[in-house]
């Protein structure tokens, strides 16, 4: 695909929206990331969103920033994960160097904290959103296996704080294994 500067523009500008204008970490940056780039814009598919968001999240680093890098490469090529990448991490290094400047000013001010206070409300119904859109695109799906690794993980991580790690690389495994097996079954007919 043949990508004009206009759509590398929209790529950065987007990015650069995204990540001025989202408080709550990587996974409501992420959500805002599939409303932009599949539902509006339509360049990527929401399964492949999923998967990009699946090795974001496995990938050492921000999950944001390495969310943008896979959609910035999948859209434009190594300019648009270039892009990408400056439009994610462009305006948090700006806030949070003036904030440090700031540091004892902003930590006893009552008004930052309240409205600290009251983000964090917000970001949780986003998150909460992004567990619901994603957790329902892998029951669509309805491949039983995804279905009881996502309630298994849940259920390891939330009740017996199993370590993030051991559960990517299980669930990793899992996938490799499902996926040579479907292979080689869909071979065999």
């Amino acid at each position: 695909m043949k990508i004009k500067f206009t759509e590398y523009r929209k790529l950065f500008l987007s990015t650069l929206y995204l990540s001025t204008f989202t408080f709550g970490g990587g996974y409501v940056i992420v959500s805002l990331m599939r409303k932009k780039f599949v539902n509006d814009y339509h360049w990527i598919e929401e399964k492949e969103m999923m998967d990009l968001t699946a090795i974001a999240q496995s990938a050492p680093g921000s999950i944001a920033v390495n969310a943008s890098i896979l959609i910035g490469y999948r859209v434009a090529g190594i300019r648009g994960a270039l892009l990408t990448i400056l439009g994610t991490i462009l305006p948090p290094l700006v806030i949070l160097s003036i904030i440090s400047l700031f540091y004892l000013a902003f930590e006893r001010n009552s008004f930052v904290s309240a409205a600290l206070k009251g983000m964090q409300a917000g970001v949780s119904a986003v998150i909460f959103d992004v567990v619901i859109s994603m957790g329902g695109s892998v029951i669509k799906e309805k491949n039983l296996l995804s279905v009881i690794l996502m309630g298994a993980v849940f259920v390891a991580s939330c009740f017996f704080s199993v370590n993030i790690i051991l559960i990517i690389l299980i669930c990793a495994a899992l996938g490799a294994v499902s996926t040579i097996y479907r292979t080689r079954k869909e071979r065999q007919k």
